[in-house]
């Protein structure tokens, strides 16, 4: 039932949407008791990846602009729009039983109007370390009611990251990674400390060059020199594709170390920043990028 404290219009946009998502929803103990017939929203690209990594792809009734991974889940599955900028009319017309959402997912208004519907909602924590990694798969799992599958593929992600681990402690001597966002009118945006960039720097046993600074942030031609890297760090595709002409092009990267010897690394966006499943295989390649391959050659395997 509508809340009836709500004003009028939203009382009345609660009770529209709560009979486009199905009348007689099931309450909450319920529709937990019936996980193996969910219909799910993944709001975020590594919802999407670990469901499909479950073998879920069935339960997903609709997904985001970044699941970009497997291609097949922004092909086959309707779209809901940008991650942070989700339409309610939009989720609530595909009948969700749960929507499972990364920390930041919304705007909140639009979050808030899906729960107020009778829809459960389901935030991930936003922990990027390998331990936090691997309860965010068994989380998926258990509220799409694959706890065991979700299980097994925790312990194997868990194994990987123990052998990045091992290969991160032979680098006594850890290389300056800096990770450029994008170059916005000739100003240089980012990863500082606490960034999803800063944490797959720290996986791959490399050292933030721009931990100075907090979040994504420009960073001044004198930052930069500061910062001295031995190597860049960019996106390899989309809006974000830098290439070595772009960043070596610019006078405040001439003197550092990346520049002398071309260092540029380019990933794709959702392989690096993703962290789902294939988290210790991106930080092992980004290690091996820095490092060389053949000092990091009991890393990953094809």
């Amino acid at each position: 039932m509508p809340n009836p404290s709500l004003p009028l219009s939203r009382r009345a946009f609660v009770a529209l949407a709560s009979l486009a998502a199905g009348a007689g929803l099931q309450p909450a103990p319920a529709r937990a008791q019936a996980a193996a017939a969910q219909r799910i929203v993944a709001a975020g690209g590594v919802v999407t990846e670990i469901l499909y990594a479950l073998g879920l792809a069935d339960q997903v009734v609709g997904v985001d602009t970044t699941s970009l991974y497997p291609a097949a889940a922004l092909r086959d599955k309707p779209n809901v729009g940008y991650v942070r900028a989700l339409s309610a009319e939009g989720v609530l017309s595909l009948k969700p039983t749960l929507v499972i959402a990364i920390e930041g997912a919304g705007p909140p208004d639009t979050m808030k109007l899906i729960e107020e519907a009778g829809i459960r909602v389901e935030r991930l924590p936003d922990d990027l370390t390998a331990p936090g990694i691997v309860t965010r798969i068994r989380t998926v799992g258990r509220l799409a009611g694959a706890a065991e599958k979700a299980d097994a593929l925790a312990r194997e992600v868990e194994a990987k990251f123990q052998t990045l681990a091992a290969e991160r402690d032979k680098h006594a001597a850890r290389k300056r990674v800096l990770f450029i966002l994008s170059l916005q009118n000739g100003r240089v945006v980012v990863g500082g400390r606490h960034s999803s960039a800063d944490a797959i720097i720290a996986l791959a046993g490399a050292v933030n060059a721009a931990a100075d600074v907090e979040g994504y942030k420009p960073l001044t031609d004198e930052g930069i020199i500061a910062a001295a890297p031995d190597a860049v760090l960019v996106m390899q595709r989309g809006d974000h594709a830098l290439s070595a002409s772009d960043v070596f092009g610019l006078p405040a990267f001439a003197a550092t170390p990346a520049a002398r010897d071309k260092a540029l690394i380019g990933m794709d966006g959702l392989y690096l920043l993703g962290f789902g499943p294939r988290a210790p295989d991106a930080a092992h390649d980004l290690m091996a990028a820095v490092y060389g391959r053949s000092e990091c050659q009991a890393g990953r395997r094809p």
